[in-house]
């Protein structure tokens, strides 16, 4: 389902949130002092994520309005994924690992694969852009997605934060390359070959006839009908979230831990 004139009932500004008066005031301050010096420098462009020193308040402040402008309750996400996300987002941002810092991608492999559960979000203009099916990993469950790997060859999916690489035209059509930001979770997702790809057991009719979605060697595989214009919303640097309420990668996550 592409949702990208989805016009939401209560936009948010982010000059006027509270969220941001620091990501503005530095740069502010910056201008004003150097303003009759005969250098110009380049000032850091405008992020749309929360710095660490922000005050919780102003933390909660933003996620909140995010996840009631965009209504991401009524297409099934909790608020607590994007929480998550949204910190990791954060801590990729931080590192200088993402190039575009203004698109949000969330799948969330805790809901069923009968289910939309593949999230991209416009955090610039707060705009649902899509919510669609992703299959996962064959060795990662039946309907639902319950056991994860990094090792090659496991045909399992990896859970986690990756910054989204380069397209290509492969065995599967156009794709997307995806590098895993998690040392010892996804960090061998290019050595795997773990791509956004179209496929045909990742829509509608392959559900209606199974009762569930294929399932891939681990890539999440998105419906044909939406995948190159999903692939060219979020290629070449933006940040990817694959969730679980994995004991095991809540624990050990080197980005939501870092």
């Amino acid at each position: 389902m592409r949702l990208r004139n989805y016009n939401p009932m209560k936009r948010y500004s982010v000059s006027k949130s509270l969220g941001f008066v620091l990501l503005f005031f530095a740069p502010t301050l910056i201008s004003g002092i150097i303003k009759s010096s005969r250098f110009t420098p380049v000032l850091p462009t405008v992020t749309y994520y929360l710095p660490n020193d922000i005050c919780a308040t102003a933390r909660n402040v933003f996620v909140n309005q995010l996840y009631d402008s965009t209504h991401l309750a009524a297409f099934g996400l909790q608020k607590n994924v994007l929480e998550m996300a949204m910190r990791g987002f954060n801590e990729l941002a931080k590192r200088g690992k993402i190039n575009r810092d203004s698109i949000l991608t969330i799948v969330d492999f805790s809901r069923s694969s009968s289910e939309k559960r593949m999230y991209v979000i416009d955090l610039k203009n707060t705009q649902l852009l899509f919510n669609t099916r992703v299959a996962h990993g064959k060795n990662s469950g039946m309907e639902y997605a319950r056991s994860f790997s990094n090792v090659v060859a496991s045909n399992k999916s990896s859970l986690g934060f990756y910054v989204t690489q380069s397209t290509y035209r492969g065995d599967n059509g156009y794709s997307l390359r995806l590098k895993g930001m998690e040392k010892n979770i996804n960090d061998k997702a290019l050595k795997r070959s773990i791509v956004i790809h179209g496929a045909s057991y990742a829509n509608d009719r392959f559900l209606n006839e199974k009762g569930m979605l294929g399932r891939s060697y681990g890539c999440p595989a998105i419906p044909t009908t939406e995948h190159k214009a999903i692939i060219d919303a979020i290629k070449d640097g933006s940040c990817l979230f694959i969730y679980s309420p994995d004991k095991k990668y809540l624990k050990f996550s080197t980005v939501l831990n870092g």
